[in-house]
């Protein structure tokens, strides 16, 4: 069986604060995008096995996927009866922001459901997804959503204003534990990211969207290579542009297909990993 594992952009990332439990609230509108990997499952006997494109892929307990599918199998009951093999076309960067692993880990959830005839219903698939990790449930539903607690409050949001995206990896990365250290010692109580782009989603005004859009991880890190290619697509004519999740990858929002895709092949002359897509 072959899949599609679709990247995520934030349009909007608020952090509200830590939890008892150590880990943080968030409040979010998430958006599915067309930059996917592209997996292959096939059931073997019992065993997880995985190939990637990319050699720096971890598989084993360490790979989103790999536990994904060791999960599934085991909260069935068919671990002791048959197992799969996991081939990964990885294209969406690592690091970057962008839910790969995520998206990687619901993909193979939604495979396996499917491939082994379980049809297990969607709250118990969701439930089995945040077990592997907090993105996972938003993109085992994929579309545009409101997201809260740690990821697993998922709410309808207004559809996504039709446009054109450019999103560009710099080589940097960013310390998603040092981000929400300094996100814990704001002062100013942060902004209401969420309520701004919802709202402007109401609208379906783009420029009204662009100038919604924000993060509270980019607020704290400020990486000047995120400053430079938020720069780059606002004189390309983005309508506005912002670094996603915890980064380091960086969205611009673009009503002009064709100035989407010249910024795109510009920005890859710097930063090869570079991708025009479209929300989906």
């Amino acid at each position: 069986m072959k899949l599609q594992a679709h990247a995520k952009i934030n349009l909007s990332l608020d952090i509200l604060g830590r939890r008892e439990d150590g880990y943080h609230d968030l409040s979010m509108v998430m958006l599915s995008v067309s930059l996917c990997d592209e997996l292959t499952l096939t059931l073997t006997p019992p065993g997880v096995s995985f190939a990637c494109s990319d050699p720096s892929v971890p598989d084993g307990e360490s790979n989103t996927a790999c536990r994904a599918a060791s999960l599934f199998l085991h909260h069935t009951g068919l671990a002791e009866r048959m197992g799969v093999r996991i081939t990964l076309d990885k294209r969406i960067p690592s690091q970057a922001g962008l839910g790969g692993g995520s998206a990687d880990a619901a993909a193979v959830l939604h495979g396996l459901n499917e491939l082994t005839g379980v049809a297990l219903p969607k709250e118990e698939l969701l439930s089995l997804g945040l077990r592997v990790g907090a993105d996972v449930p938003f993109c085992l539903e994929g579309g545009s959503r409101l997201v809260g607690g740690v990821g697993e409050i998922l709410s309808p949001a207004p559809p996504m204003i039709p446009c054109f995206l450019v999103i560009s990896k710099p080589p940097v990365g960013v310390s998603t534990p040092d981000a929400f250290r300094r996100a814990d010692a704001r002062t100013d109580g942060g902004h209401d990211y969420t309520g701004a782009v919802l709202r402007a989603l109401e609208t379906g005004d783009l420029a009204s969207l662009g100038a919604a859009i924000g993060n509270d991880f980019e607020d704290v890190t400020r990486l000047p290579e995120v400053e430079r290619i938020k720069s780059l697509l606002m004189e390309a004519g983005a309508a506005g542009a912002r670094m996603t999740g915890s980064g380091s990858a960086v969205f611009g929002l673009f009503a002009d297909e064709g100035a989407a895709r010249r910024c795109a092949d510009q920005l890859k002359h710097e930063y090869p990993q570079t991708f025009f897509c479209v929300p989906v």
